[in-house]
Protein backbone atom coordinates (compact mmCIF):
# COMPACT_ATOMS: atom_id res chain seq x y z
CA UNK A 1 0.00 0.00 0.00
CA UNK A 2 1.41 3.53 -1.01
CA UNK A 3 1.16 6.50 1.51
CA UNK A 4 -2.29 7.30 0.28
CA UNK A 5 -4.00 4.18 1.03
CA UNK A 6 -2.79 4.08 3.93
CA UNK A 7 -4.04 7.04 5.01
CA UNK A 8 -7.75 5.88 2.92
CA UNK A 9 -7.49 2.69 5.29
CA UNK A 10 -6.82 4.19 8.52
CA UNK A 11 -9.54 6.97 7.70
CA UNK A 12 -12.03 3.49 7.02
CA UNK A 13 -11.33 1.91 10.05
CA UNK A 14 -11.50 5.05 12.62
CA UNK A 15 -15.16 5.55 10.67
CA UNK A 16 -16.20 1.96 11.59
CA UNK A 17 -14.98 2.61 15.16
CA UNK A 18 -16.52 5.74 15.88
CA UNK A 19 -20.24 3.50 15.32
CA UNK A 20 -22.05 2.51 18.13
CA UNK A 21 -22.35 -0.92 17.55
CA UNK A 22 -18.53 -1.54 16.50
CA UNK A 23 -17.40 -3.72 19.67
CA UNK A 24 -20.71 -5.64 19.23
CA UNK A 25 -18.05 -8.16 17.59
CA UNK A 26 -14.89 -7.94 20.21
CA UNK A 27 -12.68 -10.01 17.99
CA UNK A 28 -13.32 -8.74 14.92
CA UNK A 29 -13.10 -5.06 17.04
CA UNK A 30 -10.06 -6.13 17.67
CA UNK A 31 -8.52 -7.07 14.65
CA UNK A 32 -9.37 -3.53 13.33
CA UNK A 33 -7.79 -2.42 16.29
CA UNK A 34 -4.59 -4.08 15.91
CA UNK A 35 -4.50 -2.98 12.17
CA UNK A 36 -5.35 0.51 12.35
CA UNK A 37 -2.07 0.20 14.95
CA UNK A 38 0.27 -1.59 12.44
CA UNK A 39 -1.16 0.88 9.63
CA UNK A 40 -0.44 3.68 11.56
CA UNK A 41 3.40 2.57 12.45
CA UNK A 42 4.02 1.74 8.78
CA UNK A 43 2.71 5.51 7.87
CA UNK A 44 5.05 7.19 10.62
CA UNK A 45 8.13 4.83 9.59
CA UNK A 46 8.66 4.26 13.64
CA UNK A 47 10.56 1.25 14.92
CA UNK A 48 13.87 2.21 13.03
CA UNK A 49 15.27 3.44 16.54
CA UNK A 50 13.53 1.47 19.47
CA UNK A 51 16.38 -0.80 20.25
CA UNK A 52 18.69 2.09 20.10
CA UNK A 53 19.65 5.08 22.67
CA UNK A 54 17.32 7.55 24.20
CA UNK A 55 18.16 10.93 24.96
CA UNK A 56 15.71 12.12 27.72
CA UNK A 57 15.23 15.60 28.76
CA UNK A 58 13.18 17.16 31.38
CA UNK A 59 12.16 20.26 32.15
CA UNK A 60 10.18 22.17 34.92
CA UNK A 61 7.15 23.69 34.23
CA UNK A 62 4.36 25.74 36.52
CA UNK A 63 5.34 25.35 40.12
CA UNK A 64 8.33 27.70 41.01
CA UNK A 65 10.70 25.87 43.36
CA UNK A 66 8.70 22.51 43.19
CA UNK A 67 8.16 22.27 40.08
CA UNK A 68 12.31 22.33 39.78
CA UNK A 69 12.64 20.01 42.74
CA UNK A 70 9.98 17.84 40.91
CA UNK A 71 12.33 17.84 37.93
CA UNK A 72 14.95 16.22 40.15
CA UNK A 73 12.94 13.93 40.92
CA UNK A 74 12.11 12.63 37.82
CA UNK A 75 15.58 12.97 36.85
CA UNK A 76 16.38 10.26 39.80
CA UNK A 77 13.85 8.08 38.79
CA UNK A 78 14.50 7.54 35.22
CA UNK A 79 18.39 6.69 36.14
CA UNK A 80 16.98 4.43 38.66
CA UNK A 81 15.27 2.86 36.23
CA UNK A 82 17.80 2.87 33.57
CA UNK A 83 20.43 1.68 36.21
CA UNK A 84 18.63 -1.18 36.61
CA UNK A 85 18.66 -2.40 33.09
CA UNK A 86 22.77 -1.94 33.38
CA UNK A 87 22.07 0.96 30.99
CA UNK A 88 24.94 3.95 30.61
CA UNK A 89 23.79 7.42 31.86
CA UNK A 90 25.55 10.77 30.75
CA UNK A 91 24.71 13.94 31.79
CA UNK A 92 24.86 16.21 28.52
CA UNK A 93 23.45 19.54 30.26
CA UNK A 94 22.06 20.78 33.16
CA UNK A 95 20.67 24.22 34.71
CA UNK A 96 20.15 23.53 38.58
CA UNK A 97 19.08 26.08 41.21
CA UNK A 98 20.24 26.47 44.64
CA UNK A 99 18.17 23.85 46.52
CA UNK A 100 19.08 21.07 44.19
CA UNK A 101 16.30 21.15 41.89
CA UNK A 102 16.53 21.37 37.85
CA UNK A 103 14.81 24.09 35.84
CA UNK A 104 15.91 21.54 32.65
CA UNK A 105 18.10 18.77 32.23
CA UNK A 106 19.21 16.33 29.20
CA UNK A 107 20.79 12.96 29.63
CA UNK A 108 21.70 10.08 27.12
CA UNK A 109 21.17 6.61 28.31
CA UNK A 110 22.81 4.13 26.48
CA UNK A 111 21.72 0.49 26.04
CA UNK A 112 19.61 -1.60 24.24
CA UNK A 113 16.03 -1.11 23.63
CA UNK A 114 16.57 2.46 25.36
CA UNK A 115 14.19 4.18 23.28
CA UNK A 116 11.81 1.56 22.72
CA UNK A 117 11.23 1.23 26.08
CA UNK A 118 11.50 5.11 27.07
CA UNK A 119 9.77 7.06 24.18
CA UNK A 120 6.21 6.89 26.15
CA UNK A 121 7.29 8.38 28.68
CA UNK A 122 6.98 11.98 27.08
CA UNK A 123 4.71 14.20 28.13
CA UNK A 124 3.51 16.72 30.89
CA UNK A 125 3.60 14.87 34.55
CA UNK A 126 1.83 16.53 37.67
CA UNK A 127 3.03 15.97 41.18
CA UNK A 128 0.88 17.03 44.26
CA UNK A 129 1.79 17.24 47.97
CA UNK A 130 2.78 19.21 50.71
CA UNK A 131 5.13 21.50 49.90
CA UNK A 132 8.58 21.58 51.86
CA UNK A 133 9.12 24.96 50.22
CA UNK A 134 5.91 26.32 51.91
CA UNK A 135 6.05 27.42 55.50
CA UNK A 136 2.06 27.22 55.71
CA UNK A 137 2.69 23.11 54.63
CA UNK A 138 0.10 23.77 52.47
CA UNK A 139 -0.82 21.27 49.51
CA UNK A 140 0.51 22.39 46.32
CA UNK A 141 0.32 20.75 42.90
CA UNK A 142 3.95 21.25 40.08
CA UNK A 143 4.39 20.39 36.73
CA UNK A 144 7.34 19.05 34.74
CA UNK A 145 7.61 18.09 30.94
CA UNK A 146 9.70 15.06 29.96
CA UNK A 147 10.56 14.61 26.43
CA UNK A 148 12.66 11.18 24.74
CA UNK A 149 13.95 11.16 21.56
CA UNK A 150 16.19 8.64 19.48
CA UNK A 151 19.86 8.98 18.95
CA UNK A 152 20.19 9.19 15.49
CA UNK A 153 23.90 9.24 14.80
CA UNK A 154 25.57 11.69 12.39
CA UNK A 155 26.00 9.42 9.38
CA UNK A 156 22.16 8.46 9.86
CA UNK A 157 20.95 10.14 7.11
CA UNK A 158 17.12 10.10 8.27
CA UNK A 159 17.83 14.00 9.39
CA UNK A 160 19.94 16.33 7.56
CA UNK A 161 20.56 19.56 8.68
CA UNK A 162 22.10 22.40 6.48
CA UNK A 163 24.95 24.36 8.02
CA UNK A 164 22.76 27.77 7.62
CA UNK A 165 19.92 26.55 9.44
CA UNK A 166 22.21 26.33 12.34
CA UNK A 167 23.06 29.36 14.74
CA UNK A 168 25.53 28.57 17.27
CA UNK A 169 26.90 29.86 20.45
CA UNK A 170 29.57 29.14 22.94
CA UNK A 171 29.87 29.77 26.76
CA UNK A 172 31.58 28.77 29.89
CA UNK A 173 30.59 25.32 30.95
CA UNK A 174 29.17 24.99 34.02
CA UNK A 175 28.69 20.92 34.17
CA UNK A 176 31.10 18.51 35.76
CA UNK A 177 34.86 18.38 34.89
CA UNK A 178 36.30 20.58 37.24
CA UNK A 179 37.96 24.15 36.94
CA UNK A 180 39.92 23.60 33.61
CA UNK A 181 36.88 23.26 31.93
CA UNK A 182 35.43 26.34 32.97
CA UNK A 183 38.43 28.22 31.86
CA UNK A 184 37.23 27.93 28.18
CA UNK A 185 34.42 28.55 26.14
CA UNK A 186 33.22 24.78 25.98
CA UNK A 187 29.41 24.50 26.63
CA UNK A 188 27.45 24.89 23.35
CA UNK A 189 23.98 26.33 22.63
CA UNK A 190 22.65 25.29 19.33
CA UNK A 191 19.41 27.23 17.46
CA UNK A 192 17.49 25.05 14.58
CA UNK A 193 16.47 28.84 13.04
CA UNK A 194 13.63 27.15 11.05
CA UNK A 195 12.14 25.58 14.07
CA UNK A 196 13.28 27.37 16.84
CA UNK A 197 14.18 24.55 18.36
CA UNK A 198 17.51 25.35 20.99
CA UNK A 199 20.02 22.56 22.77
CA UNK A 200 22.71 22.59 24.83
CA UNK A 201 25.38 20.45 25.90
CA UNK A 202 28.32 21.04 28.47
CA UNK A 203 29.39 17.43 29.88
CA UNK A 204 32.19 17.16 27.22
CA UNK A 205 35.88 19.24 27.96
CA UNK A 206 36.27 20.55 24.17
CA UNK A 207 33.61 22.72 22.04
CA UNK A 208 33.70 20.10 19.40
CA UNK A 209 32.84 17.09 21.43
CA UNK A 210 29.96 19.47 23.00
CA UNK A 211 28.90 20.09 19.31
CA UNK A 212 28.73 16.94 18.68
CA UNK A 213 26.35 16.13 21.13
CA UNK A 214 24.61 19.15 20.59
CA UNK A 215 23.80 18.04 17.38
CA UNK A 216 22.69 14.50 18.46
CA UNK A 217 20.45 16.20 20.44
CA UNK A 218 18.79 18.19 17.64
CA UNK A 219 18.46 15.90 15.58
CA UNK A 220 16.53 13.78 17.67
CA UNK A 221 14.41 16.03 18.93
CA UNK A 222 13.48 17.34 14.42
CA UNK A 223 12.72 13.40 14.23
CA UNK A 224 10.16 13.29 16.62
CA UNK A 225 8.83 16.59 15.81
CA UNK A 226 8.11 15.10 12.51
CA UNK A 227 7.00 12.05 13.79
CA UNK A 228 4.50 13.79 15.44
CA UNK A 229 3.38 16.05 12.84
CA UNK A 230 2.92 13.34 10.16
CA UNK A 231 0.63 11.60 12.64
CA UNK A 232 -1.38 14.87 13.54
CA UNK A 233 -1.38 15.43 9.70
CA UNK A 234 -3.04 11.60 9.34
CA UNK A 235 -5.67 12.05 11.73
CA UNK A 236 -6.85 14.60 10.16
CA UNK A 237 -5.42 17.15 13.22
CA UNK A 238 -4.09 20.79 12.85
CA UNK A 239 -0.45 20.47 13.27
CA UNK A 240 0.07 23.09 16.59
CA UNK A 241 2.90 23.53 18.70
CA UNK A 242 4.20 21.92 21.67
CA UNK A 243 2.08 21.62 24.68
CA UNK A 244 2.80 23.28 28.24
CA UNK A 245 3.47 21.46 31.08
CA UNK A 246 0.37 22.90 32.94
CA UNK A 247 -3.07 21.72 34.23
CA UNK A 248 -4.99 19.31 31.44
CA UNK A 249 -2.37 18.24 29.32
CA UNK A 250 -0.78 15.62 31.86
CA UNK A 251 0.11 12.13 31.01
CA UNK A 252 0.69 10.58 34.67
CA UNK A 253 -0.06 12.13 38.28
CA UNK A 254 1.70 11.59 41.34
CA UNK A 255 0.07 12.32 44.01
CA UNK A 256 1.77 12.43 47.63
CA UNK A 257 -1.04 13.79 49.79
CA UNK A 258 -3.77 13.38 50.92
CA UNK A 259 -3.15 9.71 49.80
CA UNK A 260 -0.47 8.01 47.95
CA UNK A 261 -1.18 6.94 44.01
CA UNK A 262 0.65 7.21 40.91
CA UNK A 263 -1.92 7.00 38.19
CA UNK A 264 -1.12 7.15 34.08
CA UNK A 265 -3.73 9.27 32.19
CA UNK A 266 -3.50 7.31 29.01
CA UNK A 267 -3.96 3.57 29.98
CA UNK A 268 -5.44 3.63 33.43
CA UNK A 269 -2.23 1.86 35.10
CA UNK A 270 -2.14 2.81 38.80
CA UNK A 271 0.01 1.84 42.41
CA UNK A 272 0.11 3.31 45.72
CA UNK A 273 3.55 2.37 46.08
CA UNK A 274 4.74 5.86 44.63
CA UNK A 275 8.44 5.32 47.03
CA UNK A 276 9.01 2.62 44.70
CA UNK A 277 8.04 4.40 41.52
CA UNK A 278 10.19 7.54 42.71
CA UNK A 279 12.93 6.50 44.50
CA UNK A 280 13.48 2.74 42.92
CA UNK A 281 12.54 3.96 38.95
CA UNK A 282 9.67 1.14 39.25
CA UNK A 283 8.51 2.14 36.22
CA UNK A 284 7.41 -1.42 34.97
CA UNK A 285 3.65 -1.15 35.04
CA UNK A 286 3.48 1.66 33.16
CA UNK A 287 5.78 1.12 30.03
CA UNK A 288 3.93 -2.63 29.62
CA UNK A 289 0.47 -0.63 29.82
CA UNK A 290 1.64 1.48 27.27
CA UNK A 291 2.76 -1.32 25.08
CA UNK A 292 -0.10 -3.39 25.64
CA UNK A 293 -2.53 -0.55 24.51
CA UNK A 294 -0.25 0.27 21.40
CA UNK A 295 -1.20 -3.10 20.08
Amino acid sequence: MNEAEIKARIAEIEREMSSPDFWADKTKAQEKVKELGELKEKLLGVGKYEKGNALLTILAGAGGDDAEDFAAMLARMYQKFAEKRIWGRTVLHQNENDHGGYRNITFEIKGKGAYGELKNESGVHRLVRISPFNANQKRHTSFAMVEVVPELPAADKEIAIPEADLKIEFSRSSGPGGQNVNKRETAVRVVHIPSGIAVHADSERSQERNREKALTILRGKLYRKRQEDREKEAMGMRVSSTVSAEWGSQIRSYVLHPYKMVKDHRTGAETSDVDAVLNEGALEPFIEAEKNLAK
